[in-house]
């Protein structure tokens, strides 16, 4: 299983990482200078999740914002009693 969101799609982005030494002009330095650029990734926020998709429970990997939107159909709570 990827690590990709199962409602939306969403995965790790990629960027950079820079690195800057000095002082900035608007408190009084000279500017500052780029000393180095790394690539990085961004992750998503995913959590596993027990959720019903095409009439099956499955267990996949949904990110918080498709949580917090309401987008999951989760199964019936079941009682032990």
């Amino acid at each position: 299983m990827s690590r990709k969101c199962a409602i939306c799609g969403k995965k790790a982005i990629t960027g950079n990482s820079v690195t800057r030494r000095g002082l900035a002009k608007k408190k009084g330095g000279v500017g500052k200078k780029t000393t180095g650029i790394t690539k990085r990734r961004f992750e998503p926020n995913l959590q596993r999740k027990r959720i019903i998709i095409d009439g099956k429970i499955r267990k996949v990997f949904v990110c918080a914002k498709c949580i917090k939107s309401g987008k999951l159909i989760y199964p019936a709570k079941t009682s032990l009693a």
